[in-house]
């Protein structure tokens, strides 16, 4: 395998169709595309500044590695890519890429990243600016993850998350397959339209969540005092633990809550209209 050392590059394509080759403590300055269309890449210690650095590329490996706000839309149409230790302050960083894994890795501008991806792996990642992450992608699997950002999820399928922080709003619309357990999800209109959303030990805040969401799942989830109108137009199966500000004319299904702050099962009620609600304490029902 080529090595390159202390070595800086700029301009359009300098490191072009390279293949088996190592970098290390190299910076890219301004520039396109200065690894596109290569093979087996490992790069350490390394500084990239130019935009669309691996473009259509097989294997890349980046330990320790830095991505300046301009080394924009720099991993896309490739696949099997390992970064570790790196931080990204670039947006649009992963697009139409396959078997992605990140671990301890800082996004701290992760603006419409992991477009259209799938086998996408994060440990112990954090992203920030985030908003408009994961849209259609596929086959994800998150733990001790953060996120700061609106919009995320949109149209994901299948997707595994623990021991995460996602402060969303409009979350997980229209996603499918999606199970979160031990996460604490913040924002308004989680979930809407999801298929088949289960939340496991998850604390939910934000209004109007989990409306027409079609067999969804709670189990032992708790939610804020702002968490109102939930679950709207839903089929639902749900164990709620504590206090939940009010719930609105699900569909069909099951629900237990130890407290209802405000049950409203009105003349709007969407057919079978056969949701089962079971509690411990009821404060308020509608029309009281």
């Amino acid at each position: 395998m080529k090595t390159i050392t202390h070595q800086e590059f700029g301009g359009e394509r300098p490191l072009y169709k390279s293949e088996d080759m190592q970098l290390r403590q190299v910076t890219i300055h301004a520039g396109e595309s200065s690894l596109k269309e290569c093979r087996r890449i490992e790069a350490e210690d390394c500084r990239f500044e130019g935009k669309y650095v691996f473009w259509e590329n097989e294997g890349v490996v980046c330990r320790n590695c830095y991505f300046a706000p301009s080394a924009r839309s720099s991993v896309w149409y490739s696949r099997n890519i390992r970064y570790q230790d790196c931080r990204i302050d670039a947006p649009k960083m992963f697009r139409r890429a396959h078997h992605i894994a990140l671990e301890n890795v800082e996004i701290a501008h992760g603006e419409e990243t992991f477009w259209d991806c799938s086998d996408v792996q994060l440990k112990n990642v954090k992203t920030a600016e985030a908003d408009y992450l994961f849209m259609h992608t596929t086959d994800i699997r998150i733990e001790d993850y953060r996120q700061d950002g609106n919009y995320s999820f949109q149209y994901a399928k299948r997707v595994e998350i623990r021991n995460t922080v996602i402060n969303s709003k409009d979350s997980f619309w229209e996603s499918e397959d999606c199970t979160l357990t031990d996460c604490e999800i913040n924002g308004e209109y989680l979930g809407w339209y999801a298929k088949r959303l289960r939340l496991v030990r998850c604390h939910i805040t934000g209004t109007q969540p989990l409306c027409y969401c079609e067999d969804l799942v709670l189990e032992d989830c708790t939610f804020g005092d702002d968490a109102d109108l939930a679950m709207e137009y839903s089929t639902v199966q749900a164990v709620i633990r504590g206090r939940i500000h009010s719930i609105k004319n699900p569909t069909s299904g099951n629900i237990y809550a130890e407290e209802i702050g405000e049950l409203i099962m009105d003349q709007n009620q969407k057919q079978p209209a056969d949701c089962k609600i079971n509690y411990d304490r009821i404060c308020k029902p509608a029309g009281v």
